[in-house]
């Protein structure tokens, strides 16, 4: 048995409450491994659980003896200390600990608890001690219990009652941040958190907490700040230079990502997470050799890393070997496979199916991926719906007319909407080509510019009805807004694209917001957009490509709102249909220029030489010359397409009998 597992034996027998069979596996791992410190640590608690405090004791001063600077080590000996009423002892080994270790949240945690049994007087509370008198460990135990069986309101009520007795205790702030930040209440959980680290500027766990809460805010910069107070605290901490890879990332910094991570590794090199992270990075810049020697050194330190496998398939161009491919499968046959795992795994073998034209087999797992995802998201058709007839009903011709504005912004936004998966990258990449034009990504900026103009007006009034009484100005400020949050992602050029497939429902109002925005929509193949979709796990969002009745339902809402944009805003949103594209690149590529008044360069005909980071599911393919092989990819599943065919009927009927599925070539 090597070193490594006989460690985690171990370990599993103390936490299964064998603390005897624990040392006796200890005792032989330190007799092959003399000095080993994990053992030696695990040694001492498996002893203390026996109340062996004198050999506990003798254990954990033969691995601080050895290593002065294992905050696991001081840990454990304040563990000893506190169970033996030692409790002034325990403070000084647990201050210790935290101060080896800032990331450490139960040193922390210990602290709090032991500094209160000193206050009290009393370092062992009795069991008949009601809640009123409890110490604060206890009640924060009970809220986190709270929140791990789903009743967070009873979480966040205690953590509000221990700030209400004691305003500056920092653990009770970061634990309420927490609950805020779970309901998307990102502001109060910045508060929450700058509360606990202007009493505590040494508590990294906080700081940590809010690089993800303004990485939510979009304050890049910010997030970025916090980020370095993270490695400033704990420089020789791995996931210090995680989490600022993390928001330095976000901001469009991939090299400088790279390096964060590059350093992570150094510390701690078996960290399936970071080298994750890092080949994201190096997929997005175009370093696909080593994004793919990434992805599987993950694997190789964790075989079950579900997430590099899917990346892997998800570069689009990737082919697994036979080996791979039979790993992943056994890894399915798992009952205790989380249900993300289970969905990348089977979104994989789709992929790599469909490479191989098993398309039967790829369609299996394809559907597999979708239910295992689809339990976990939230979705109503019926609010889709709903919305979009507030739209239609709001943005007549006489609406548009009266709150009209003038074109005057200095830069001009081009959208490129649709459906995912149907050619938008494409039609990204051959703009962002263009010399007067830059690229950036899938920006959230509009919606979140329109969230802004109606906060704090009538809180129950939903999109677009809390806006149907704004005047010329206060529709120019969205656009204002819109372009000062977007202005970190251009470069200077007169033009920048937006690629968030969702904008399109924001038509109306960017012809009020910014007159001189163009807005592109990417068509295709309705079967092939649907399919196209459903074979895609998204990170986040789209939620309702997971299941191909309401798939189908949503493509049905989606034109049929493109078709209201069409009649009260003619000439506004231009159609580029993705097989059109393929079949002559040049005129279509001069179509898309002229509408967006730019003069014809070839660099737009050679787009898969531009160098750009993309970050869509897109990215490698777009970096290849024009190629027809996704065109019609449909009829490869057609046996498998009744429900989507049955309810885009009314659509494909319109199409020439050539583009139909058979069961509809001969009718209409």
């Amino acid at each position: 048995m090597n070193q490594k597992r006989q460690f985690k034996q171990a370990l599993s027998q103390l936490q299964s409450g064998n603390a005897r069979m624990a040392a006796e596996l200890c005792d032989l791992g330190l007799k092959r491994h003399p000095g080993d410190g994990n053992f030696l640590v695990l040694a001492a608690k498996a002893s203390i659980a026996m109340r062996s405090f004198a050999v506990a004791e003798k254990r954990i001063e033969e691995a601080i003896r050895l290593f002065p600077d294992f905050a696991g080590a001081y840990e454990t000996y304040g563990d000893l200390m506190l169970v033996q009423g030692r409790a002034g002892a325990a403070l000084d080994a647990f201050e210790t600990a935290m101060r080896l270790d800032p990331t450490n949240v139960r040193a922390h945690d210990k602290i709090d608890r032991t500094k209160e049994l000193i206050g009290n007087g009393d370092t062992r509370p009795g069991p008949d001690a009601g809640p009123e008198r409890m110490p604060f460990e206890k009640r924060i135990r009970i809220a986190k219990e709270y929140e791990k069986n789903g009743d967070p309101q009873s979480a966040e009520a205690i953590y509000r009652e221990i700030l209400g007795k004691d305003p500056d205790h920092v653990e009770a702030a970061r634990l309420l941040a927490g609950i805020a930040a779970q309901n998307k209440r990102y502001r109060d959980a910045e508060v929450f958190l700058k509360k606990a680290i202007a009493v505590a500027p040494d508590y990294t766990r906080a700081w940590v907490d809010l690089v993800g809460v303004q990485r939510e805010l979009d304050k890049f910069d910010d997030a970025i700040a916090s980020a370095q107070e993270v490695i400033r605290l704990a420089p020789d901490n791995a996931e210090s230079y995680v989490v600022y890879a993390s928001a330095i990332g976000m901001a469009g910094d991939h090299d400088e990502a790279i390096r964060a991570y590059t350093r992570a590794l150094e510390i701690a090199p078996e960290r399936p997470g970071a080298i994750c992270g890092m080949a994201h990075h190096q997929k997005t810049i175009g370093q696909q050799d080593a994004a793919i020697a990434s992805y599987r050194r993950a694997i190789a330190v964790k075989p079950d890393h579900a997430e590099a496998y899917w990346s892997l398939a998800n570069l689009k161009t990737f082919r697994f070997e036979d080996a791979e491919v039979e790993a992943m499968e056994q890894l399915l046959e798992r009952e205790d496979l989380p249900d993300e795992s289970r969905a990348q795994l089977n979104n994989a073998l789709g992929l790599e199916y469909e490479g191989r034209k098993d398309y039967a087999r790829a369609f299996g797992h394809f559907g597999q991926c979708n239910a295992a995802r689809r339990r976990n998201e939230t979705y109503d058709p019926m609010d889709t719906e709903s919305t979009y007839d507030r739209v239609i009903e709001m943005f007549t011709p006489e609406f548009i007319e009266k709150n009209a504005g003038v074109p005057d912004a200095d830069v001009t936004p081009i959208l490129v909407v649709g459906l995912p998966r149907s050619g938008s990258t494409l039609i990204e990449q051959i703009l962002a080509s263009h010399s007067s034009v830059d690229g950036t990504h899938e920006l959230g900026d509009l919606s979140r510019a329109v969230q802004s103009a109606w906060r704090g007006r009538r809180r129950r009034t939903r999109f677009p009805d809390a806006l149907a009484d704004f005047g010329p100005g206060q529709w120019r400020r969205i656009g204002e807004s819109y372009l000062e949050r977007t202005e970190r992602y251009r470069h200077g050029a007169p033009y920048f694209i937006d690629k968030n497939p969702n904008n399109f429902i924001y038509a109306g109002l960017l012809k009020l917001a910014l007159p001189n925005a163009k807005i592109i929509d990417a068509r295709r193949h309705p079967l092939d957009s649907c399919l196209g979709s459903y074979k895609q796990l998204f990170a986040s969002g789209q939620p309702f490509t997971y299941d191909m009745t309401e798939l189908a339902e949503y493509y049905l809402q989606y034109r049929r709102l493109m078709d209201h944009w069409h009649r009260v805003l003619p000439g506004f949103v231009l159609e580029v249909q993705y097989e059109q594209v393929v079949a002559d690149l040049e005129t279509e590529v001069r179509r898309m220029l002229d509408f967006c008044s730019l003069p014809f360069e070839d660099a737009c005909l050679r787009f898969h030489e531009t160098e750009r980071a993309v970050k869509t599911a897109s990215s490698e393919q777009v970096r290849r010359p024009i190629y027809s092989s996704s065109v019609n990819l449909w009829r490869n599943y057609e046996p498998h397409l009744d429900e989507l065919v049955h309810i885009l009927k009314p659509l494909l009927l319109k199409l020439p009998a050539q583009q139909r599925p058979a069961s509809l070539a001969s009718d209409g």
